[in-house]
């Protein structure tokens, strides 16, 4: 069986020749690309890991690639209007997409579509479920963020309008990303707005536990796996940490870069010559499965692929550009037969532990040069000391 490998699987919507693009992170070499129309932001969906939903810009379907297949044929899943944003369900049995101001959701198992959502006044942004699969949330360009229960909208009574289980309306701006952490109901939900401000939530109780505020307005907001970091993507191209763990007990502070030394990223620029000159816009930021590095995206008007940097977490500066595209999704590609939790826990291991190592002691070939030069100082050493060994049986043995 083949050993596992971390890709990014990407989207471009100024992409001529594919529609999402898998790329390996540690090379930068593509693997595969999928053809076939210019998918959106916010809109590239895993399906139970056998599936490849992308839904296209401005067009009223969504494109769908069985992974497992060579040939790549893609299927189309037609739409009542453009989709705006699209997820699926961790168990694989639903799927997602917001259309204008609805969220339409769909059985996969037997394509019915079982609800419409309206609770939104202006287009659907984003999308995301929990980690169980029990609620999903919403964000619109109407500044609301709705927290729904998965079952109580199945079962709803169908004289009744479904209603939310949490309506947060602090934000004054339209929603432009959402992530959801470990936990089901019991997570926590970052939201980030062009407010400037970026929202942490209770699932359970629906309280709002921090708002930060921002010079520039936030384009996409994610956390670490240990939810110890916030990671925000500002209109300006930076990237800023909020410390979670350190913060005072207030709800509601400024980020202060000057005071939070070494907590800013700044990667994406647009330099001379090109379409625009200035920081560009981050995009989307996610989090690898080794949380030692970060992915993220920007938008540059005029070229023909967004950039796409990686960040070391705990490092200033990400400082190695990989092109990339607006929606990121990261995974484990796989080759052969489906393995067992024990087998897919042990490749994870093992690449977890290749990333860490990678990033101490700054790779194989370095490692290799180390050890080479300590084996010549080894080698200096003994020389040196039978050196002295031999002046030293001379003195004594000298006669008098």
């Amino acid at each position: 069986m083949a050993a596992p490998m971390e890709v990014a699987v990407c989207t471009d919507s100024a992409a001529q020749l594919w529609s999402c693009i898998v790329w390996e992170l540690h090379s930068g070499a593509n693997l595969l690309t999928y053809r076939g129309g210019q998918a959106g932001p916010r809109g590239l969906a895993l399906l139970n890991g056998e599936y490849l939903l992308a839904a296209q810009l401005g067009k009223n379907y969504i494109s769908a690639w069985e992974l497992q297949r060579k040939d790549q044929l893609q299927q189309k899943i037609m739409c009542p209007g453009p989709v705006t944003c699209l997820t699926t369900s961790p168990n694989g049995l639903y799927v997602l997409a917001g259309i204008a101001e609805s969220i339409y959701l769909w059985e996969v198992s037997t394509g019915n579509l079982l609800v419409i959502l309206s609770r939104h006044y202006q287009d659907v942004s984003c999308l995301q479920f929990t980690g169980d699969g029990s609620h999903f949330l919403s964000g619109g360009k109407d500044c609301l963020v709705l927290a729904w229960s998965l079952c109580s909208v199945l079962q709803v009574d169908p004289s009744r309008t479904p209603a939310p289980r949490h309506v947060w309306s602090r934000h004054t701006l339209p929603i432009t990303d959402l992530h959801c952490g470990f936990g089901g109901p019991l997570a926590r939900v970052a939201t980030s707005s062009l407010d400037q401000t970026v929202k942490l939530w209770e699932v359970s109780s629906g309280e709002l536990l921090l708002s930060v505020l921002f010079d520039v307005g936030i384009m996409a907001v994610t956390m670490d796996l240990a939810e110890h970091h916030l990671f925000c993507g500002g209109s300006d191209g930076s990237i800023f940490q909020v410390d979670l763990c350190t913060w005072p007990g207030q709800r509601e502070k400024a980020f202060q870069p000057e005071q939070d030394s070494g907590k800013v990223f700044r990667g994406h620029r647009c330099g001379p010559g090109r379409a625009r000159v200035g920081p560009c816009p981050v995009t989307n930021a996610s989090i690898m499965l080794a949380p030692v590095s970060m992915l993220s995206s920007d938008f540059r008007p005029g070229l023909p692929l967004p950039h796409f940097n990686k960040h070391l977490l705990g490092a200033e500066h990400g400082d190695e550009p990989h092109r990339g595209g607006f929606t990121l999704r990261l995974g484990l590609h796989q080759q052969g037969s489906e393995p067992s939790h024990l087998e897919r826990a042990a490749q994870l291991h093992s690449v977890m532990s290749g990333t860490m190592e990678k990033s101490v002691l700054g790779g194989q070939d370095q490692l290799r040069i180390r050890v080479a030069e300590l084996e010549d100082e080894v080698r200096n050493l003994r020389k040196v000391n039978r050196d002295l060994f031999d002046f030293s049986t001379r003195i004594i043995t000298r006669p008098k």
